[in-house]
């Protein structure tokens, strides 16, 4: 990538770059961050707010808007960009649906996002929980619309897309993270194409389910290699694409290649509108559950209109 993009000096083992302003946030220190965090240890949940040191989460937290992570805050993957603790994880909490469900109504939560590390460890890949989690939902909390962020599921999507659609999540995500180049460095335990098939049969299982998938820039990739991906993205009929900037959680970690504008941010936004996306959220500070809300409500209006124009 060239045009819109700030480039770190080059270095012998540089230190982590320095965040340009465009990307700064304010240190958390409101009542409602504190609240909220008290809610989430009192019931004994992890969020990927905490966990995937999230920029956002003051902002998030504050208006008590917090993304429930299931299945415990111990991944068997190691991505080169995630925050999220390696390792074996502990057995699954079967209070865990009912307590992110209590979360839910406790907050007042219009919409929730329930995210999960990779659990390649359990015959399922963790999609019972899933299913079990959505339930406890639409039991306490009828009204509150669900957005789901899962794995891929090594291995196991088929089953696990199927159990899960049946459920009837409002939004289904899925995230292909990178181009399809950086998968051996970026994203090695998980396949692209794997990935796509995952969200393609999503649809094909349920059409009506909005389908979301997100990318993060400033890991090295090419413009048109983003091109691509938003391509391959609408043959799968996915209808939200996010685009965000990675930050590099530890030095342990991939390191940032480019810090891209907002102006080239801009510019992705309106070439993946031109690609047919339903919605595009493309700015330095989108995540996959930044205001998720807001944009679930925009999703749906954009859906009837896009079905009236087809009916006149």
């Amino acid at each position: 990538m060239t045009d819109g993009i700030a480039r770190a000096t080059p270095a012998i083992n540089p230190p982590r770059a320095r965040k340009p302003d465009w990307i700064r946030v304010k240190a958390p220190n409101s009542t409602g961050f504190a609240e909220t965090k008290a809610l989430m240890r009192r019931l004994n949940l992890a969020t990927v707010c905490e966990e995937a040191a999230c920029p956002n989460i003051g902002e998030c937290w504050t208006k008590k808007h917090a993304t429930v992570m299931i299945l415990g805050d111990v991944c068997t993957r190691a991505c080169a960009f995630c925050n999220v603790k390696t390792g074996m994880p502990r057995m699954v909490d079967p209070l865990e649906p009912q307590h992110t469900a209590d979360a839910a109504a406790e907050l007042g939560l219009q919409h929730i996002v329930i995210t999960s590390v990779d659990r390649d460890d359990l015959p399922d890949g963790g999609a019972s929980q899933f299913v079990k989690v959505i339930e406890a939902l639409r039991r306490t909390t009828p009204d509150t619309t669900i957005e789901i962020l899962t794995p891929d599921f090594r291995n196991k999507a088929q089953a696990a897309v199927e159990a899960i659609v049946t459920a009837r999540p409002d939004v289904y995500n899925h995230n292909l993270e990178t181009v399809p180049r950086l998968y051996p460095t970026i994203r090695p335990g998980a396949r692209y194409y794997a990935s796509l098939r995952l969200l393609e049969s999503v649809k094909r299982h349920d059409p009506t389910i909005f389908t979301k998938s997100g990318v993060m820039m400033g890991l090295g990739e090419q413009r048109l290699e983003v091109h691509q991906v938003m391509d391959d993205m609408r043959s799968a009929d996915v209808d939200f694409l996010t685009m965000g900037q990675y930050l590099q959680p530890t030095p342990r970690h991939a390191k940032v290649e480019d810090f891209v504008t907002p102006q080239a941010f801009d510019a992705y936004a309106a070439i993946a509108r031109a690609k047919g996306f339903l919605l595009v959220a493309s700015s330095p500070l989108t995540r996959s559950s930044y205001h998720a809300g807001e944009d679930f409500a925009r999703l749906r209006a954009a859906r009837e209109q896009k079905l009236g124009r087809v009916r006149t």
